[in-house]
């Protein structure tokens, strides 16, 4: 990979240090297109999801002409912090230091692009919350396989909402939530788990230590928005996505439903990231048919 300050070639990533306000350090993955790069999609990946998982995503989008940052969360691939009794974080660290740091370093690189949000699962979930903290700051929204997590939405839904009862006690005890052991996300820290959990058991997005009403911040997004769902995806089904866009009703949504045959693959929460071409089409088109040209 090339230095942080070259000048990369197409499709290879360019490796951007991002340091947040409190001294936590991650690395930001850049893909530029081969031509002038107008649009940029900064993309937040799914719980527990290292950044380097979402490469080919980055690069077919790249291919299309779409610039793409991934982020990287705390705790997780590049970090330099991971969760343990020692150091604790929750959504107010992701959504006010961590993605602001993220996105200062992407639009310092390819300051003549639109800036658009999107994101994975929980990653969906936090660019819609940065959208409705901060919206100048974002063209649109895509989310790909993302919902809330309300437990009413799903399947088999008192088993879902003993697992947000069970969870931040689990986290409590052993100091971080153990996913890579129980098979869930990654190893979360407290926070991060205790504000995941009240919004699966309430159906209400609120984060410790952060006087903004989220709720009433999500009301007023008033941007395109595409919703990308997997047709065999038990972790986002259709109710779920619909509770989420449901906080957004101001929204201009285009929403679309992958199949098997379409994927060429598994249309579920993950089999889609093996082969994101089709995804990556449908992102890439859906921002060149919103009104208006990139600045």
């Amino acid at each position: 990979m090339p230095p942080s300050g070259s000048d990369p070639s197409p499709c290879v990533p360019q490796v951007l240090p991002v340091l947040a306000a409190d001294g936590a350090a991650s690395e930001l993955m850049l893909l530029r297109p081969a031509g002038e790069a107008r649009r940029l999609l900064y993309w937040l990946p799914a719980m527990g999801m290292p950044a380097r998982h979402y490469l080919a995503l980055a690069e077919s989008l790249a291919a299309r002409g779409v610039a793409v940052a991934l982020h990287e969360w705390r705790g997780i691939g590049s970090s330099n912090r991971r969760a343990g009794r020692r150091q604790d974080w929750g959504y107010r660290e992701l959504l006010e230091l961590d993605l602001p740091a993220g996105l200062a370093v992407a639009r310092q690189q390819l300051p003549q692009a639109d800036c658009w949000l999107g994101g994975h699962s929980l990653g969906g979930q936090l660019a819609a919350l940065h959208a409705a903290l901060h919206p100048a700051q974002a063209a649109g929204l895509a989310l790909v396989a993302s919902g809330a997590p309300y437990w009413r939405c799903f399947a088999h839904a008192g088993l879902v909402r003993m697992a947000y009862v069970a969870a931040p006690w689990l986290a409590a005890l052993c100091g971080h939530l153990p996913g890579r052991r129980i098979g869930f996300g990654g190893n979360e820290a407290r926070g991060v788990i205790r504000d995941w959990s009240r919004s699966g058991r309430t159906g209400v997005y609120r984060a410790e230590r952060m006087a903004v009403g989220l709720e009433r911040a999500m009301a007023g997004v008033d941007l395109p928005l595409l919703a990308l769902r997997m047709r065999d995806d038990w972790l986002g089904p259709a109710a779920s996505l619909e509770w989420l866009l449901s906080k957004m009703p101001r929204t201009r949504r285009t929403l679309d439903v992958l199949s098997p045959q379409e994927l060429a693959g598994r249309a579920d929460h993950f089999g889609w990231m093996k082969a994101p071409a089709p995804v990556a089409a449908r992102i890439a088109g859906w921002m060149d048919g919103q009104a208006g040209p990139a600045s």
